[in-house]
């Protein structure tokens, strides 16, 4: 079984999300919407299939990191989610929260060794 098979976004907090969209669209040319920033690209193993990869700044107050402490969490695409989960937690790895579910895709969560709280996500098929 695949497990990370690319990085599916970087989130960080900050003080004023709408403010570093506007920053980072406008000095780094990041195509950036209300929901930060996507960018698609193929994949090597399949050219019909996307993969985006999604930047996102984050209420400094979010409770969405939760329960690491740390400003930022990194999202991992994954091909089968429950099963990843299953064996992770196999080998006493930490899930967090329970699955969910949106059009997009699948989404859960981990602890790494140091409280930063991993968002692994299995993406709802997608073609470019």
């Amino acid at each position: 079984m695949k497990r990370v098979t690319g990085i599916g976004g970087v989130f960080f907090k900050c003080e004023d999300p709408a403010k570093m969209n506007e920053w980072y669209g406008r000095h780094l040319g990041m195509p950036v919407t209300e929901w930060g920033a996507s960018f698609v690209s193929r994949s090597l193993e399949d050219p019909q299939k996307a993969c985006r990869t999604q930047w996102c700044a984050f209420e400094k107050g979010t409770d969405y990191f939760q329960p690491s402490g740390k400003p930022f969490m990194f999202n991992y695409r994954v091909e089968n989610l429950v099963e990843l989960l299953k064996v992770l937690k196999d080998e006493g790895v930490e899930v967090v929260g329970e699955i969910q579910e949106y059009e997009y895709g699948k989404f859960g969560w981990i602890m790494d060794p140091e409280g930063n709280k991993i968002e692994l996500w299995e993406p709802a098929e997608e073609s470019i």
